[in-house]
């Protein structure tokens, strides 16, 4: 194991906080301390922020780590991880900051390192922008996790929306053995469903959202079966299509606003779903080939997949991954434009 300090800086590649959770995940696994500099140097508010600091303390509790520079703003981190406990833990991000976010720095190292199953009670956003919503995770990347045989099951107890957030989701995480690779050249046959969801709005809203979906689809010669739904919890909207496909299902959603008209939010998620496809049949989209590449780093033997386009955080997240561990990952293909990527 190696004890030397690794230095890395925030400002690579797309300089977000992927970086920030990917190096607490592997520091965790690899025992190997790091000092991160430059923090989210690329975004408009950078250094740590609630959601970011929350996962480095979450990170610190469930591995016995060291800490330095952990407040907000910070641009310069230190961490030294000590070893990883299973155990039942609660986090509030006390904003609306992404639970689901939280969850993916901590995922890897207590199943693969707890020791035993662990329980998580995560409090803040499960639906809001720029990051994965709960039912993303749900649907399309815990099914990646269980096709590299990792085992976890989420519930959402309350949703949470910006700004306020007050979201809950429970989280159940299985110890793994050993995970295995992945090989997928080409996405399987497609059909949609999808759901339409408010919290504390008006009732028509809803049912606009649906109908604007449906309208759309049909206008590509597309069918979905879309629910209406009412939740329970504090002001918001969300309409989602799951593209059923394989080798995992596909869930595209857009999030209501204030001002924001319903027909903009169903807007937002059928442009996602019909550029997907739309596109050359890669077998893994666009948004889950940087959360899979990190499970895979850690897989025994080889993995290949086609992704349906390469990004910023997928090129970032690689570049991130070997500095801790020593795989060789290739990803062929320009950003913007689809790839493969192969694990070695």
């Amino acid at each position: 194991m190696d004890s030397t300090l690794l230095e890395i800086d925030g400002s690579l590649g797309e300089g977000g906080g992927q970086i920030l959770r990917t190096s607490l995940a592997l520091s965790l696994l690899t025992g190997r301390p790091f000092r991160l500099y430059n923090i989210r140097a690329g975004r408009s508010k950078p250094g740590l922020q609630p959601q970011h600091l929350t996962s480095v303390r979450a990170a610190a509790t469930i591995g016995h780590a060291k800490l330095r520079g952990a407040s907000r703003g910070s641009s310069d981190l230190t961490f030294e991880p000590g070893e990883v406990t299973a155990g039942n833990y609660r986090f509030d991000i006390g904003t609306a900051g992404a639970t689901g976010l939280v969850l993916q720095t901590l995922y890897l190292p207590l199943a693969l390192r707890g020791g035993g199953p662990s329980h998580l009670t995560l409090i803040g956003g499960t639906h809001v922008s720029t990051s994965p919503c709960f039912h993303f995770l749900d649907t399309t990347w815990r099914h990646y996790l269980k096709l590299v045989h990792l085992r976890l099951s989420m519930e959402m107890i309350r949703p949470g929306f910006y700004p306020r957030g007050g979201g809950q989701v429970e989280v159940n995480i299985q110890t793994s053995d050993r995970l295995v690779g992945l090989h997928a050249r080409e996405r399987g046959p497609i059909h949609l469903s999808g759901f339409s969801a408010v919290v504390k709005v008006p009732a028509h809203v809803v049912k606009r959202q649906a109908r604007r979906a449906r309208v759309r689809l049909e206008q590509q010669g597309l069918h979905a079966e879309i629910s209406e739904q009412i939740w329970h919890g504090d002001s918001g909207t969300v309409l989602a299509i799951v593209v059923h496909t394989t080798p995992a299902p596909v869930l595209c959603f857009g999030l209501g606003a204030l001002h924001k008209p319903a027909e903009r939010v169903a807007d937002e998620a059928i442009d996602q779903v019909l550029a997907y496809v739309r596109a050359a049949p890669a077998a893994v989209d666009a948004h889950s080939a940087d959360q899979l590449v990190l499970p895979l780093a850690l897989a025994e033997g080889t993995s290949e997949f086609t992704v349906a386009e390469v990004t910023p955080h997928l090129m970032t997240n690689i570049a991130v991954i070997r500095r801790f561990l020593d795989r060789e990952i290739v990803c062929d293909g320009e950003e913007g434009k689809p790839g493969v990527v192969r694990v070695s």
